[in-house]
């Protein structure tokens, strides 16, 4: 490999809608020459042996720019994966989901002030990337898949995968110039992913807009399906109903995207 070859590791534990092809995004086409992209991942799990069993083969990897992508960046595992990732002098992006913004505050700290905890580290939080309905009665392989196809239609058309794309470039190009990046603390709320999707249709930016609300709306629905209710009885058709408005998001969002 040559030495003008920039080296992006991603790190992924567990699954949100953004995961599966974050790191195809950036060489779609298996044809780039500047850029060599590697995946390490833990699978479905988020204790913290399998996230520093991970970690520790992006370490060794060796990469320019670290992506850490996973639910709830809060939790000990990948809260630990990061504090690693600092350790070893990496910068690293975090992707994550509205739970995860917890994990970027220090106690007490004004939440209208994003700070991340560590330097040269910097995240995304994804609102519209919500919780699957996972409970046991509910959750099947195909119900699985077809959750994460709609929020992944959602993300794309509407923008968000775009401005992450176009953020972690900025990041990326930035290293291979030898600079000191900006390392980007981005709360991707539906106004933005708008703006950065570039709608000549504002019909389109309409329908967009209200795909990603519905698909913020998600999370609370199927949180309290997963975590809040304990009878069967309300707790099935609560997820069951999280999943049917992600699929109308996604109608709505292919609807702004062939607008």
């Amino acid at each position: 490999m040559s030495d003008d070859v920039f080296k992006l590791g991603v790190v992924k534990f567990g699954a949100i809608g953004a995961a599966p092809l974050l790191d195809l995004i950036f060489d779609e086409r298996a044809d780039r020459k500047d850029l060599e992209v590697r995946v390490f991942t833990s699978g479905a799990k988020l204790d913290e042996d399998s996230c520093v069993d991970a970690t520790k083969m992006v370490i060794d990897y060796k990469p320019q720019l670290v992506l850490s992508v996973s639910p709830n960046a809060a939790l000990k595992g990948p809260t630990k994966s990061r504090e690693l990732l600092h350790e070893a002098g990496l910068p690293t992006l975090t992707i994550s989901d509205g739970p995860s913004e917890k994990g970027f505050y220090k106690k007490g700290e004004d939440k209208k002030k994003v700070k991340t905890v560590l330097d040269k580290q910097g995240f995304f939080i994804l609102y519209a990337d919500a919780m699957i309905g996972a409970r046991r009665e509910f959750l099947d392989p195909t119900e699985m898949v077809l959750f994460n196809s709609d929020i992944i239609r959602v993300l794309t058309n509407t923008g968000v995968m775009r401005l992450l794309q176009e953020e972690i470039h900025a990041v990326i190009d930035s290293l291979k110039e030898g600079k000191e990046p900006k390392m980007p603390t981005v709360k991707v709320t539906p106004e933005k992913a708008v703006a950065a999707a570039g709608f000549g249709n504002p019909y389109a930016a309409a329908k967009a807009y209200a795909a990603l609300k519905i698909s913020e709306a998600v999370a609370d629905v199927t949180t309290k399906g997963c975590f809040v209710e304990q009878d069967s009885a309300k707790y099935i058709p609560l997820v069951a109903a999280g999943h049917e408005m992600m699929r109308i998001a996604a109608i709505l969002s292919d609807e702004a995207r062939e607008l």
